[in-house]
């Protein structure tokens, strides 16, 4: 099992998740040319891909993705109302439509996908299981319901996002317009409201967190990872944190040995 935030942030984000053998991306919002140049950084090429899953419309998400399908072959899966309102990216050979809350097999994976509430047409997030156990996937997140604590729960690896930090947001050169849309129902998690949603899903399984989606202008990493390691400690687990950065991709997540039971 390995695990890379190749990029995360406001200017583009994508997920390389490497698991019983099937290596996908989740989201492929960079360019296809850099997408490959950070996956050269951990010994992957694009030709050693295998399909890449969609979170949602939103231009960082999927700027990379007609690109990357077409000179690697790579077959797509997306929700049918996403796909619908995609900017226009070209054909695509292999396109697999879902509906948010559908659950599907890829290779040797079972792949499920749950509803967000970001300020798209139809967002989600998935959950990978495997023998070797399950990824749990929530980025754009407006808010924290039960239907995604419920999915992100027993998963050991976590991908998280943590937006900004509500002092910094406040205080920060945004307008107040833009704000408010980052606050609101439809917007983005603060590490607060990240952090309840850990702390309802922690378990001692658990053996790494992402954090994802920093806002270079409303958090820093350092402020990012100590709010989740006070949430963490006080849950009583001793997990790995690892935090994605916009500008290059993020230390792997390794694992040799199956979960077993």
């Amino acid at each position: 099992m390995r695990v890379c935030l190749l990029a995360s942030g406001s200017r583009g984000n994508s997920t390389l998740i490497e698991v019983d053998g099937c290596r996908l991306l989740i989201d492929a919002g960079l360019s296809g040319i850099e997408t490959e140049r950070r996956l050269a950084t951990i010994g992957i090429t694009g030709d050693d891909l295998h399909a890449i899953l969609v979170t949602h419309e939103h231009h960082d998400h999927v700027g990379g993705i007609g690109p990357l399908a077409r000179r690697y072959d790579l077959p797509v899966y997306i929700d049918r109302q996403t796909h619908a309102a995609l900017p226009k990216i070209g054909k695509i050979a292999a396109l697999h439509h879902f509906s948010a809350g559908d659950s599907f097999p890829l290779q040797n994976l079972s792949i499920s996908s749950f509803s967000t509430t970001h300020d798209a047409v139809n967002p989600v997030g998935f959950t990978i299981e495997s023998d070797e156990g399950k990824i749990g996937f929530a980025t754009d997140l407006g808010m924290s319901t039960r239907l995604v604590a419920d999915n992100l729960r027993d998963c050991r690896v976590l991908i998280l996002e943590a937006n900004h930090d509500e002092q910094m947001l406040h205080e920060g050169p945004y307008p107040w317009s833009l704000k408010q849309r980052i606050r609101s129902r439809h917007g983005h998690l603060s590490n607060n409201e990240s952090g309840s949603l850990l702390q309802e899903v922690c378990w001692s399984g658990l053996e790494v967190l992402f954090l994802a989606h920093l806002s270079e202008e409303n958090n820093c990493p350092q402020l990012a990872e100590q709010s989740f390691r006070q949430v963490l400690t006080a849950c009583g687990q001793n997990v790995d944190i690892i935090v994605g950065r916009q500008s290059r991709a993020s230390y792997c997540f390794e694992a040799d040995t199956a979960v077993v039971g």
